[in-house]
């Protein structure tokens, strides 16, 4: 499946924070980078202590299934949580030295000028922007 790993949340990405808008709206605009690239993806939302992975990829149209390899695992408590959330997930999976992105909306998360970072608006969520980044990175 690649050496690419992506770490995605949900809240203020997939769908935006400031309005009603219809939960993982924003897939749609992943699935040409799904078709096209080989990575992985993990789950990074807080979604992950409400519900197992298998619950997960039901909310995903059957094509992201294969890609949706794992959750992060237990909460960070400390500065950068999501940061090192997403560190101890490679550590534990041996892949300390996999090239990740993380698709996230909060930037104090992650340690300052994060390059692994994507930054999405909380209250637009995914955006061409983001997506031409990822697009960046998966060429490479």
């Amino acid at each position: 499946m690649g050496n690419k790993y992506l770490f995605l949340d949900f809240d203020g990405v997939l769908h935006s924070t400031q309005d009603d808008s219809d939960f993982l709206e924003k897939l749609a605009l992943l699935i040409p980078l799904i078709n096209k690239y080989s990575f992985n993806i993990v789950i990074s939302s807080s979604w992950r202590f409400q519900f197992n992975l298998n619950d997960i990829k039901n909310f995903f149209p059957l094509i992201f299934h294969d890609k949706i390899i794992g959750v992060t695992g237990d909460p960070y408590v400390g500065q950068f949580a999501r940061y090192n959330e997403i560190k101890n997930y490679l550590f534990d999976h041996d892949k300390s030295l996999a090239d990740w992105r993380a698709l996230d909306d909060t930037s104090f998360e992650f340690p300052d000028n994060c390059e692994n970072l994507i930054l999405c608006s909380p209250n637009h969520g995914l955006q061409a922007k983001q997506i031409k980044q990822l697009e960046q990175w998966l060429e490479n």
